[in-house]
Order: C-alpha cells, then sequence, then structure tokens
C-alpha cells in the first residue's frame, strides 16, 4: 500500500485537473451540459454555471490536497493532522458521486464521470489506508 498510494494520489491529480477544466468550461458557457447536471440541457442556466464556477474551486482544492500526499514535501491546504478526516469524507463524496452518476439519465454523464468517479473513489481509499497505516490507527 505504501508504494502504491502515491500512484493513486497522483493519477487522482490528473482525473481532478480534467474535472477542474470541465468545471471551468461549464462556467464560462461552453455547451457541455449533456454531460452534466442530469444532461437536461447543453445549455447550463445562470445558477448551473456559477455552481460550476465554485465546483472548479472545490476540485482545484481536491487536487491540491492529493497533490500534497503525492509530494510530500509540499504543504497542502489541510493540516496533516486532518489528512484521515478529509480522506474519509472524499471516500464518502466520491461513493455519492460514482453511484449519482451511475443513474443520470444522461447516457454520456455516466459513461464519462461513472468511471471517473469510481477510480477517485479508490484513489481516496488508497490513501486513506495508507494515512491510517502511518497513524498506527490501522489493525
Amino acid at each position: 500500500m505504501e508504494a502504491l498510494a502515491p500512484v493513486a494520489a497522483w493519477v487522482a491529480v490528473v482525473l481532478l485537473i480534467v474535472l477542474v477544466g470541465f468545471q471551468v468550461a461549464l462556467a464560462a458557457g461552453v455547451p457541455w451540459g449533456k454531460a452534466a447536471y442530469g444532461g437536461a440541457s447543453a445549455t447550463l442556466t445562470p445558477a448551473q454555471r456559477v455552481s460550476s464556477g465554485v465546483a472548479a474551486v472545490i476540485w482545484a482544492l481536491v487536487a491540491w490536497f492529493f497533490l500534497a500526499l503525492a509530494i510530500p514535501a509540499l504543504a497542502g491546504p489541510v493540516p496533516d493532522s486532518w489528512q484521515i478526516v478529509v480522506l474519509w469524507v472524499l471516500v464518502a463524496l466520491f461513493a455519492i458521486a460514482t453511484a449519482m452518476n451511475g443513474i443520470s439519465r444522461s447516457r454520456i454523464e455516466r459513461a464519462i464521470w461513472t468511471p471517473v468517479s469510481a477510480v477517485l473513489l479508490v484513489c481516496a481509499l488508497v490513501n486513506v489506508f495508507r494515512a491510517l497505516a502511518l497513524s498506527g490507527l490501522a489493525g
């Protein structure tokens, strides 16, 4: 698990950068709405565009968090003592995202974001188990 965790963190960083780019494009008005928000419309409402802008910032912070896991010398956005808690929150978030994307009415959203969410879930789990092992909390 020790050697796999940095690789999983890097995979998460790459996927999250893609997700940030997607959300920025949606916020900017690129008509990719069929791959987001249930796929109801290619063009997002102003509220959805704002939501995508906020999501881009949040996902960028999550990418920074995983980057700090991949590069231990890099300061992360949360104190080291919070890493396990943040990782468990991300595990829950990615599990919910995987389920929600999996049941989306949009075929393209299901095809793209379900596997991305599932891989991010695995990346978070790998890193939470590593953090637990390093903290001595794992049995």
